[in-house]
């Protein structure tokens, strides 16, 4: 605000968006303001101004305009970080707080939520704030919301932002010159709101998203065995979520087989598993996680399966089942889903989960297994069990016989299972049950007479 502006301001009466306060020991109408305009459409305040219009300025000692800034920074909820500033006017000192509007609605001060009527700044209801939560959680995803604390020229890297609008231009023709400044790219991708960062800004082009995030980050571990016992290798990854994806994908690579084999007079390399499977899974975790949650995005890769943990459960109305079926898109994160989109990470056409599973199939792998444990969705992606794998686990020939025919099949009664290896029920009953406590099969069933084992 220059002077002229400042001198034309004071001249104004009190109203909707301007408060005048002489003092700075007005400490609770302070933050009743800053909390009114906060919730309101934002506003001024002017301390060393009479409410009268007269100027009487300030003292300004070293700490003054640092022990008002945390005043209203500790004692906010939500906290607000407003802008302050100090100007000379007639040879006297006024302190100027520009509040903005937030975009976290209802915002406290001292306990209590206020709104700004005219001049004054009263007390909100609870039927009030009830409406503004309701708004808030319509209108914003976590990601949406601005992430107080950042600076857009301290924290954000320029060269993941050139990098993105250069593979989003390329994959999905955007319209935005890759050259421009990152304030005006980010505005233009709803990264950013008058120069305020949003929380997806910072996870997807972030210098230090951890600085901000401490939990955002990808967790990858193999393990000996078949069991989350003890470590081969485990590695934490952190920078920006778009860098977490890749280097997870990576350390899968080095921990899965890579197979050779001459067709005619070519070389061709299959991996273990499906890396398009491998990767969608990952994504979608990273994509979809909930940022809130303390928690991290887990790969764990055993002998016999990788297992992919998300942090969250299914956003509603999605169901496990919907997953394999068409469904619908349902972004838990609409910025960061936005730009995944942009640079082909996602589709957006809630096809993600069908490519894992026809992936794994016509790769000649069991259908993966979805399902939610601890508040987690974890995606389970299973290789062909060897023979040899199988005798380590210590079955014998009729429960390793079983898991092919169920592979073919679909499923197995006790019955059939007697009848197949001329047993009696009492052993068949011994051998399943066996198999469903090491996890090689588990019981499905409409009744009491409709008992099947079937892959888990």
């Amino acid at each position: 605000m220059t002077k002229e502006e400042l001198k034309k301001l004071i001249g104004q009466s009190e109203g909707h968006n301007l408060e005048l306060k002489k003092s700075t020991s007005l400490r609770q109408e302070i933050g009743q303001a800053v909390s009114a305009f906060a919730n309101t459409n934002g506003g001024i305040i002017l301390i060393g101004i009479s409410p009268d219009g007269e100027i009487v300025g300030v003292d300004i000692g070293k700490k003054t305009v640092e022990d008002l800034a945390n005043l209203i920074k500790e004692n906010t909820d939500p906290k607000i970080y407003p802008q302050m500033k100090i100007h000379k006017v007639d040879d006297k000192n006024i302190i100027e707080i520009a509040v903005k509007e937030s975009d976290e609605k209802p915002i406290f001060f001292s306990n209590h939520a206020y709104q700004r009527v005219g001049r004054t700044s009263p007390m909100i209801s609870v039927s009030k704030i009830r409406e503004l939560a309701k708004q808030e959680r319509k209108t914003l995803t976590w990601d949406e919301k601005i992430c107080e604390d950042a600076d857009l020229e301290k924290d954000i890297d320029e060269n993941k932002v050139k990098w993105f609008l250069e593979k989003a231009k390329y994959e999905r023709r955007l319209d935005i010159n890759p050259n421009i400044p990152d304030r005006e790219a980010l505005e233009r991708l709803g990264l950013a709101r008058n120069g305020r960062l949003t929380n997806a800004a910072i996870l997807l082009f972030g210098n230090n998203p951890q600085r901000f995030f401490l939990m955002a980050e990808t967790r990858c571990g193999r393990f000996k065995g078949t069991e989350p016992l003890e470590f081969i290798d485990m590695k934490v990854f952190g920078k920006s979520i778009i860098d977490q994806r890749e280097d997870a994908i990576e350390f899968v690579k080095e921990h899965i087989a890579l197979h050779a084999k001459i067709v005619e007079t070519e070389r061709v390399e299959t991996w273990e598993y499906p890396i398009e499977a491998i990767r969608e899974a990952i994504t979608n975790a990273i994509c979809h996680r909930d940022y809130q949650m303390s928690s991290n995005v887990q790969v764990r890769i055993f002998d016999d399966r990788i297992e992919i943990w998300g942090c969250g459960s299914l956003p509603e109305p999605l169901t496990l089942n919907d997953l394999k079926i068409k469904h619908e898109s349902v972004l838990r994160n609409n910025l960061i889903g936005k730009c995944f989109f942009l640079i082909k990470f996602i589709e957006q056409w809630g096809t993600g989960t069908n490519r894992v599973i026809n992936s794994c199939l016509n790769y000649g792998l069991p259908e993966p297994i979805f399902e939610e444990i601890s508040g987690a969705l974890i995606v389970t992606l299973r290789k062909e069990i060897s023979e040899d794998f199988l005798k380590e686990k210590g079955l014998n020939e009729r429960q390793i016989k079983v898991i092919s025919y169920i592979r073919e099949k679909g499923s197995v009664t006790n019955k059939e299972y007697q009848q197949i290896f001329g047993v009696s029920k009492r052993t068949a009953s011994s051998d399943l049950s066996d198999l469903v406590k090491k996890n090689m099969l588990r019981k499905t069933s409409k009744g009491k007479r409709d008992l099947k084992y079937i892959l888990p």
